[in-house]
């Protein structure tokens, strides 16, 4: 199978952290992006993998009753756009991320 987005759309940071926690141990995906809305209250979470890895990643994060999944899917085979798009929060994410701080950080000390 090829290149797939797992995706789920949850509130709050702390249940999107754990719904990544479990999609990561359920499955060999990857986390490609995350994107917060709402001051955080809305939390979208895509994960990268193979399908059937994206699909069993989705079905753990929907797996606990108690969190509340807004919403969730699974793209097989995106297209290129939609890499364009994921890439594109990505950028957003690392430059803004814990990857600079960290570096910043290590200079400093």
């Amino acid at each position: 199978m090829g290149k797939a987005y797992g995706l789920i759309e949850i509130t709050g940071v702390v249940a999107a952290m754990d719904a990544l926690d479990k999609m990561c141990k359920a499955a060999s995906v990857t986390l490609s992006t995350w994107e917060r809305k709402l001051g955080g209250r809305l939390v979208t979470i895509i994960v990268e993998g193979d399908v059937a890895d994206c699909r069993a990643a989705v079905a753990a994060a929907l797996d606990d009753p108690i969190r509340n999944v807004a919403s969730h899917g699974v793209i097989a085979n995106p297209h290129e756009e939609i890499v364009k798009l994921v890439n594109l929060s990505a950028s957003r994410w690392k430059k803004t991320g814990g990857e600079e701080k960290d570096e910043r950080y290590l200079q400093e000390v």
